[in-house]
């Protein structure tokens, strides 16, 4: 279950970790064997996102990346699996389904029971999380305050979750309460000047369990969620492949957010 490892850290110098919760790719070859052949290959994965950013480094950014598959185990979704969004469809914990309503494994008795949940759990999950922890109290130590980016990707059209076109550019911060209001207004007016493409604040994507357990402002610990269209970067479809003129168009905008979000951690970071 652990091998690949849970996660590469790349510790940074600057007061920003970028979490990369939902990139990783790899099923263990025993539970690729009890999944259908399309879920084998994890379409829902939010692909090339490392490359995406990567100009993060160059900022000074940690980055955060996981490596195995939201299939095995959701990193974004709380230990205990409850819903962040009462009400409305979701995925679970350890999935059964996919984005578009279809079942993962190939028969319902090849399903995770309980005690195989908390064993990936264990063993995926809460490193990720300790990891996530750990690296955003090391920043606060050395700056006074740290920023935390949960760097997120979907498909633009996904009826289970939304009607017609998502926007493009989904800022979330739990209504408010995992950020400074301050910084997330400097953000909605960044995302909302990008050329060619929309944004939204805690529109239909608030920010999940890493946004909402990680983010606590009045600690000096400052969480945003970006979930984008991945049309605004590469194709949707098989073989889902990295389009770069597309996303240098998009690139620009990103890393004036991150620019943003340090240019505040540095103000915050002074006031302590």
């Amino acid at each position: 279950m652990t091998t690949p490892a849970p996660f590469h850290l790349h510790p940074g110098s600057a007061p920003l970790l970028i979490s990369f919760p939902h990139v990783g790719t790899h099923v263990p070859p025993d539970l690729s064997a009890r999944l259908t052949p399309k879920a084998r290959e994890v379409h829902d994965t939010d692909w090339h996102l490392p490359r995406l950013y990567d100009f993060a480094r160059g900022l000074g950014a940690s980055l955060l990346v996981a490596t195995h598959s939201r299939y095995v185990i959701d990193l974004n979704r709380p230990p205990d699996g409850a819903s962040l969004y009462p009400g409305q469809s979701v995925t679970a914990l350890c999935p059964v389904d996919d984005f578009d309503g279809e079942r993962i494994y190939r028969d319902a008795a090849d399903e995770p029971a309980a005690d195989e949940v908390a064993e990936r759990r264990a063993a995926l999950w809460q490193p990720y999380h300790d990891a996530l922890a750990a690296e955003l109290a090391r920043i606060r130590a050395a700056h006074g305050v740290a920023v935390l980016w949960d760097a997120h990707s979907i498909r633009s059209v996904l009826p289970r979750f939304f009607d017609g076109k998502l926007p493009d550019l989904n800022l979330g911060t739990a209504d408010g309460t995992s950020c400074a209001p301050e910084l997330a207004q400097e953000l909605l007016r960044v995302a909302g000047s990008a050329p060619g493409f929309t944004a939204v604040l805690n529109g239909r994507f608030k920010g999940g369990h890493i946004t909402r357990a990680h983010g606590r402002p009045h600690e000096g610990v400052h969480a945003v969620q970006l979930e984008m269209t991945q049309s605004s970067y590469m194709q949707e479809a098989m073989p889902f492949d990295y389009l770069p003129e597309q996303a240098a168009r998009i690139q620009p905008t990103l890393e004036r957010l991150l620019q943003t979000a340090l240019a505040f951690a540095r103000r915050a970071g002074h006031q302590v």
